[in-house]
């Protein structure tokens, strides 16, 4: 996928659980990101994260260490 794809979708994803209830959203951004995003899509954002995360939120920069590696959540 291109980044600029990724980073919009990340962002989208970010944009909603910021106007959700509490503070446990990097939580669930990594959840939602862990739970629908293919293991291809989830590296390619570590890897954009590791060099420096330029154009992401800086909450799916946050959520980016829950994000499972690899495979979905048990």
């Amino acid at each position: 996928m291109s980044p600029d794809k990724m980073i919009r979708m990340a962002n989208q994803i970010a944009t909603f659980f910021k106007t959700q209830p509490g503070d446990a959203a990097p939580a669930k951004v990594a959840a939602h990101i862990t739970d629908f995003w293919e293991p291809r899509m989830r590296a390619q954002l570590h890897a954009h994260v590791a060099a420096g995360g330029v154009g992401l939120d800086a909450l799916v920069i946050a959520a980016d260490a829950r994000i499972e590696r690899a495979g979905p959540r048990a």
